[in-house]
């Protein structure tokens, strides 16, 4: 019986070392030059909606609020990106 839990004791220690890999990073530099990029596209599309001062401007009401959307979605994309197995090293 105390075989037994020594056993089961040992695997649940080798399984916890197996499941936390060190050195593995999450994000790649893919993800991180397109969570840079979408940043930037947000920053761009509010400095765009300042930069013309007018509430019913065509820039404020149609161009900039697409540039913001666009970078926010750049920026769950890049979150989401994974490299397909065959990429991953």
């Amino acid at each position: 019986m105390a075989d037994q839990k020594k056993r089961t004791g040992g695997r649940r220690k080798n399984q916890r070392a197996r499941g936390k890999s060190r050195g593995v990073m999450v994000f790649q530099r893919r993800n991180y030059l397109l969570l840079i990029l979408g940043i930037a596209l947000v920053v761009v599309g509010y400095v765009v909606m300042r930069m013309e001062n007018e509430v019913d401007g065509f820039i404020s009401l149609y161009v900039a609020p697409l540039m913001i959307l666009g970078g926010y979605l750049e920026i769950i994309y890049a979150i989401m990106w994974r490299p397909r197995k065959e990429q991953a090293v």
